[in-house]
């Protein structure tokens, strides 16, 4: 790339710069269409790798930003070549009783993973309202039940706004054939999100849902069972990825966290800046081998559904997870 006339700064810097500008929303694009933060992250990169290479035969018909996106259907469209869908554990099998074994863990590329709130948006409230609500664990895993070339054409649509024009252009199809598509994806979406955890988006600012997950912080650190199940919604369900059991109903939660998932008491929560626009924790239960460590155990996503906890999300995988979340390695 060239200098510009009469400067030092140069078409590099300025490019670079008009790409990194839309970073965040192509990594909540990307984790929409994939389901994962670690392969979001990848998506992008290789669309600024795309994009750089290929800038020299940017024409500027379409704004920077719809190019963007565009790279970043087909990345991702690549990407989901084969079979595989992510999903929650609440997708692939009913309800397991307390004293269920734990089957064996399943690889990371089943589940639908946490994405931290400061990947996926930005500061500004209005944008941030409508960008949690469909970053919610439940629309996420959804979405997941289309095939590739719907999901896209439903995010391109529903969500970023662009038109049925600007979205055919992207996928290189006809503006008929993204309005059917999109048809017949929401119909599918219905479905799948008529049997899925009902979630209300986070507002730090409301009182009620702060002191609601206040008071799930000071039931679960103190292990108070009864003050834990009365703030549990009548069908709440946890679920620990990467095991697929998942449990429902508050009197079940209990009984399996005083059984199997006892080795969680007396842990510590961390608190998070939120994850898919709910909140969130880095959970350290006590070291088996050092007294007076806590070690990383998981990542814990809440839903809300009005006054109480639809949904207790643990997330396992503390290896990949708590450095993603900028998590110590213990606390002391």
């Amino acid at each position: 790339m060239s200098e510009t006339g009469g400067g030092s700064t140069t078409i590099t810097d300025d490019v670079l710069r008009s790409f990194e500008g839309h970073r965040r929303e192509l990594c909540a694009y990307a984790y929409r269409m994939l389901g994962s933060s670690f392969e979001a992250e990848d998506a992008v990169q290789e669309t600024f790798t795309r994009a750089w290479k290929s800038y020299d035969s940017f024409e500027g018909r379409a704004s920077v930003r719809s190019w963007l996106y565009k790279i970043a259907t087909n990345v991702c469209l690549d990407m989901l070549d084969g079979p595989q869908r992510r999903a929650r554990p609440m997708d692939l099998n009913s309800a397991g009783t307390p004293e269920s074994p734990l089957p064996p863990p399943e690889p990371d590329y089943v589940w639908v993973e946490p994405i931290p709130n400061g990947l996926a948006f930005g500061s500004d409230p209005a944008e941030a309202v409508s960008t949690k609500d469909t970053l919610r664990l439940a629309f996420v895993a959804a979405v997941q039940h289309l095939p590739a070339t719907q999901r896209a054409i439903l995010i391109m649509r529903e969500v970023l706004r662009f038109s049925a024009n600007e979205t055919a252009d992207m996928l290189n199809v006809s503006p008929a054939s993204v309005n059917s598509a999109l048809q017949r994806a929401r119909a599918t979406m219905s479905k799948a999100q008529a049997v899925a955890t009902v979630s209300d988006v986070f507002d730090e600012s409301n009182a009620q849902q702060r002191k609601l997950v206040d008071d799930f912080v000071a039931a679960f650190e103190s292990y108070d069972m009864t003050a834990l199940t009365e703030l549990l919604k009548a069908d709440v369900a946890l679920s620990m990825p990467p095991f697929s059991l998942w449990i429902s109903g508050p009197e079940n939660v209990a009984t399996f966290m005083l059984g199997t998932g006892s080795a969680c008491r007396d842990s510590r929560m961390v608190p998070l800046a939120g994850a898919n626009g709910l909140p969130a924790y880095g959970q350290y239960k006590p070291s088996d081998d050092e007294p007076g460590v806590w070690v990383p155990w998981s990542i814990i996503v809440l839903e809300l559904d009005g006054d109480r906890i639809a949904g207790l999300n643990f997330f396992l995988d503390t290896d990949r997870l708590f450095p993603l979340f900028g998590l110590a390695p213990e606390l002391r």
